[in-house]
């Protein structure tokens, strides 16, 4: 039986280890971005709310008379928290699902 060939093998268990440590760094990358990108999320809608409030004080005290601005600034005040909060639900909806996974 000529076994020669199965030294080639040696190779492809390497490859595997090191395709594995890839793998892990990528999904630590991808799951680092993803959640610097929430952050990210939550201080802009932090800021917009900010942003919103501090336009219904200046109109509260007369320092503006501009009812457009106030309005468009609750706007999206408004919108970038409905979009967090359904981002929120799907993530947690995702984290549960995982965790009805059986194996």
């Amino acid at each position: 039986m000529d076994i020669s060939s199965l030294n080639s093998l040696s190779g492809l268990n390497n490859l595997y280890k090191e395709n594995n440590s890839l793998s892990k760094t990528n999904r630590n990358e991808t799951f680092d971005k993803l959640f610097q990108s929430a952050l990210s999320m939550v201080k802009d809608t932090n800021n917009l709310t900010n942003a919103a409030e501090q336009a219904e004080i200046s109109y509260a005290l007369g320092l503006t008379d501009s009812t457009h601005d106030l309005q468009a600034a609750q706007e999206k005040a408004n919108i970038s928290l409905q979009y967090t909060v359904a981002v929120r639900n799907k993530v947690l909806e995702a984290y549960k699902e995982i965790m009805n996974l059986q194996f």
